[in-house]
């Protein structure tokens, strides 16, 4: 039996091919993709943030800004929540003209070691989501770009944070991450889990942008019972998350 999921094509041309019906904009090559809203909302009303283009699909708009930062241009937008959509809107702004990205977000904890607003650094991603297999062979893991990895670490220690370098599990289900599952996953050295990072990190490579994420240690999946922590509330960490992926990005 065949599944649809391993009919992997590598034809570079797609029927809806996004650089032949999106038009580019003067828009800045580094790119910082966050998923807290609540702080592209801050920087949005504070550094006369502009929009790019609205970017509007059936869920609403994904609006593109743009702000100046130390003295650079720095585009940055909400992907949505999910590979799926998240990868459809980086696909839209590498068509867009975004070249360099680095991406922040939360995730779920599997290793008790890693604490509420500890950096995890992804070098890898367990491939439990769907869009991977449509931009890449099939395979169990994406490897992060060593060089988008290199410039987190140096931004993160020039800064003096202390973070760790892992693999996260990018899964599309996350009422379905079972007892077994999480057990599995810790075995083959996963320290978090979250929906994004191996779609997001499938598209880069397949489009030859660079891409580099960094989350931070959410809600504890790592004991007898789940444990929420208050983990969006973590404003102070998202928002010099976000500071620190500009950093990291205009070095890029």
């Amino acid at each position: 039996m065949t599944y649809p999921i391993l009919e992997y094509d590598a034809a570079r041309e797609a029927f809806i091919e996004p650089a032949k019906v999106i038009r580019p904009l003067d828009m800045p090559e580094h790119c910082v993709i966050t998923f807290f809203q609540d702080t592209i909302n801050k920087i949005v009303a504070e550094h006369d943030a502009v929009m790019l283009a609205e970017n509007r699909w059936e869920d609403g708009p994904h609006p593109l800004y743009e702000i100046e930062y130390k003295g650079r241009r720095l585009a940055f937008f909400h992907p949505g929540v999910g590979a799926a959509i998240a990868a459809a809107i980086l696909e839209d702004v590498i068509a867009l003209g975004g070249r360099k990205f680095m991406a922040c977000g939360g995730c779920g904890v599997l290793d008790g070691a890693v604490g509420l607003g500890d950096l995890v650094v992804v070098d890898t991603a367990v491939r439990d989501e769907g869009v991977s297999y449509h931009y890449l062979p099939p395979g169990r893991e994406v490897v992060a770009q060593e060089k988008a990895v290199a410039v987190l670490e140096r931004t993160l220690r020039d800064q003096s944070i202390s973070y760790r370098l892992g693999k996260t599990w990018t899964t599309d289900a996350p009422y379905r991450e079972t007892p077994g599952k999480i057990a599995r996953r810790l075995d083959e050295g996963c320290l978090v889990v979250e929906m994004e990072a191996a779609g997001l990190m499938a598209v880069a490579q397949f489009r030859n942008v660079i891409l580099g994420q960094v989350l931070y240690g959410g809600d504890d999946l790592s004991g007898a019972e789940w444990d929420r922590r208050g983990w969006n509330t973590q404003t102070s960490v998202r928002e010099n998350l976000f500071w620190l992926c500009a950093d990291a990005c205009l070095t890029l």
